[in-house]
């Protein structure tokens, strides 16, 4: 059997610390896309129970993360390219998740990767004292660590979800 190396290395092209939690946040996401890679459209429509489907969550994990950059981490300066992925809200009048169905599954991965690609972007340039420094906001303060995070305990959240209507959906 060959022996694993489980560690957290830095992403080459960030500051090290900040490269070790993106390194944590892509790992989620790359364990996301091996257990979505090829699933059918009833797989990412269908809604079990009063839950969500797998396209709705999905759709749901782009829509935080780019809120969390613009809004957080940026300030409110939306890319028009990225805001035009969302044309429907996050929430229903209830705040159950909207459900999102009918896009395929390359329509979720593209608007997962751009919105990564675009958060990526952001925190490569970033340096330790814009990590760590707060953005004062109307209610809370926030920095950027806290910011990554926040989605990768998000993400996490969700991908348990999606593994557990993927294993319902293939019984």
């Amino acid at each position: 059997m060959k022996r694993k190396n489980l560690l957290v290395l830095p992403i080459l092209d960030f500051e090290p610390e900040i490269g070790r939690w993106i390194w944590c946040l892509e790992d989620i996401r790359r364990t996301i896309l091996e257990k979505i890679s090829g699933i059918s459209q009833p797989f990412l429509d269908t809604k079990l129970n009063e839950g969500h489907s797998i396209g709705s969550l999905l759709y749901h994990i782009a829509l935080i993360e780019a809120d969390w950059l613009y809004e957080e981490v940026l300030g409110g300066k939306w890319n028009p390219k990225i805001r035009s992925l969302f044309p429907q809200g996050d929430r229903n009048d209830d705040n159950t998740l909207t459900h999102i169905v009918g896009q395929d599954l390359d329509e979720h991965l593209h608007r997962l990767k751009s919105v990564r690609d675009e958060l990526l972007s952001h925190f490569r340039s970033m340096d330790l004292k814009d990590w760590r420094k707060p953005r004062i906001l109307n209610h809370y303060d926030v920095t950027p660590e806290w910011v990554i995070y926040h989605l990768i305990e998000h993400e996490s959240h969700h991908r348990g979800q999606i593994f557990q209507i993927l294993s319902i959906l293939k019984e």
